[in-house]
Parts: C-alpha cells; sequence; structure tokens
C-alpha cells in the first residue's frame, strides 16, 4: 500500500490534504463537518461503514497533542485499505466489522490549538495579542484552543468543581493549558463533539491523548458494569496501563461527559511516552502498539 498518511509535523493544511485525498482515494469514506473551530476551521469526521452500532473516535483535543490525530488518521488508511481488497486487521475482516458498525473518527477536535502549537503567534488571529500576555510568547506548551480555553475541561462533567481545583492551582483565566472556560461547553469545539454524540445515538466513545501508555475507563457512579471488562481487554492488548480517574484529570473531560450523560462505556487512551509533542518518529512504533486496539474498540 502506498502510503498517504506519512510521519510529518501535521499542520492544518497538510491535515486538509490528507482528509481530501483519502476522500478522492476511497469513495466509500464519508466525510462531514461537525462544527467549526473559533478560528473558522472545519472539525472534520471521517465515517466509514453503514452499520447500526456507533463508535466513535477523537484525537486532537489538545494542541500538543496532534500525534493522536495522525495516529487516527493512519488507522482509517489502514481500514480502507483493508475494505477495500478484502483484508484484514488484527485478525478481523475490515469488511464484516465495517457492514455491523459504524466508525466515526475526529481526528482534530482542536485545530486550532495544534496550528497554535505548532506555528506560535501566527496561527492566533484576533487572539494573538491575548494568548501571546497568557504564555509570556512562549508558544512551545500551548494545548488550549484560540480563547485559551483546555477543551477537555470544558466539558459538563463536574466542572464547577474543576473549576475550583483549577483557580486553586492559581488559573483562572484563559491559559495555554488547563482552564476549562468561564462555563461548561463554552466552546464551539466542544459543543461540536456533544452535538454529535446527541444527536447519533452513540454506542461506545474513545478520546486519544498523550502521553503515558494508559487508559481511563470509569466516572463516578454511572460507569456501567461492562467497562470495566473491555478496558481489561484493551490493557491487556495494547499493554497499557488501567488508571482511575484523580486531580485535575478526575472529571470535565469528554470521557467523563459521555459517561455522564448517556451511561454508556467510554475510554481515554493516553499514547506513548515522553514529553509532549511526541515525536513524530514515535508514530509507527505507537500504531504497532496499539493497532489491535483501535480494531477492538470496533469489536467488543
Amino acid at each position: 500500500m502506498e502510503k498517504t498518511v506519512k510521519s510529518e509535523t501535521l499542520t492544518y493544511s497538510v491535515y486538509e490534504n490528507y482528509v481530501n485525498t483519502l476522500k478522492n482515494k476511497y469513495p466509500e469514506l464519508k466525510i462531514a463537518t461537525c462544527g467549526k473551530s473559533v478560528l473558522g476551521k472545519r472539525i472534520y469526521s471521517l465515517v466509514m461503514g453503514e452499520g447500526d452500532k456507533n463508535i466513535v473516535y477523537v484525537g486532537g483535543t489538545h494542541g500538543l497533542e496532534w500525534l493522536t490525530s495522525l495516529l487516527l488518521l493512519e488507522f482509517c488508511e489502514n481500514l480502507l485499505f483493508y475494505n477495500q481488497i478484502g483484508g484484514e486487521i488484527a485478525g478481523y475482516s475490515v469488511k464484516e466489522l465495517l457492514k455491523n458498525r459504524r466508525l466515526i473518527v475526529i481526528p482534530e477536535l482542536n485545530p486550532d490549538g495544534i496550528e497554535i502549537a505548532l506555528r506560535g503567534a501566527s496561527a492566533c488571529g484576533k487572539y494573538k495579542k491575548d494568548n501571546f500576555e497568557a504564555c509570556n510568547g512562549d508558544f512551545s506548551g500551548w494545548s488550549a484552543n484560540a480563547r485559551g480555553v483546555d477543551i477537555n475541561h470544558n466539558f459538563n462533567a463536574d466542572w464547577y468543581n474543576l473549576r475550583d481545583f483549577e483557580r486553586a492551582s492559581g488559573i483562572s483565566e484563559p491559559s495555554p493549558r488547563r482552564f476549562g472556560g468561564f462555563h461548561p461547553e463554552s466552546e464551539p469545539e466542544t459543543k461540536a463533539i456533544t452535538r454529535l454524540c446527541r444527536n447519533i445515538p452513540v454506542d461506545m466513545l474513545f478520546t486519544f491523548h498523550s502521553q503515558g501508555e494508559e487508559i481511563y475507563y470509569e466516572y463516578g457512579k454511572n460507569t456501567p458494569e461492562k467497562s470495566y471488562t473491555i478496558a481489561q481487554v484493551l490493557a491487556s492488548v495494547s499493554e497499557y496501563t488501567l488508571v482511575k480517574n484523580e486531580g485535575h484529570a478526575a472529571s470535565g473531560g469528554l470521557k467523563d461527559w459521555f459517561i455522564e450523560e448517556f451511561k454508556k462505556p467510554a475510554f481515554t487512551v493516553e499514547i506513548g511516552k515522553g514529553k509532549n509533542p511526541l515525536p513524530v518518529s514515535q508514530l509507527e512504533e505507537i500504531y504497532d502498539r496499539l493497532g489491535k486496539l483501535l480494531v477492538m474498540g470496533m469489536v467488543l
């Protein structure tokens, strides 16, 4: 297979080129826009399969974590290729998988944040001055969206307690990371994924972050009983560690909101190890480790 998705820096123009090239190469791929970012970038969803079971994979929530977007794009390309030739991935027929379920992949939930993390002040648009002051001109640690809101702190899952935790940590205004906004679901990126999940009967959701080689699977009393069993399988095939929520990671996230609102399984997978942004040279090693987990997310 001649690969479309390559191990390279994922600027938004490169990302859009990948999406369009995959669509042209594989006409069965459906491309939709589930929303737009603060600066008007399209938040693409890549849809494969025709089944009644809907599974959602989300990457690129934090600016520094764009390797998750490349990981999901590579998985999409592999699914499309093996579906076309009638092949298997991890021992499963891709045609059979896609006949019985629909996979919805959002590789970049936060395209503005990724572009800012890669290009700095020039990618901030009208928020250039505010963002420059928020990070003292150092954009190397930028994880938030263009308004300085951490998308994964902006979901309505114990958001007010998370806000108090942020304030106790000295974060009470737009910041490169960990500011959850002035109210839950304040950001268009947050609204894009919550609207999608409310409009489509999503059966299971996975959100991919970096780093730590960990899997989070629970959120309070609404965690489905089968979540732990599924998480054990995912941990087994990836050799990642199962972790429970704590501290600033204990609420406010997409996984937490999905479990709270729908009482269905959702998982956060922290890919790779090291310091964000993980080097693109790690992509193939991470994919080799997680390829089966990505398939099992569709199977279980």
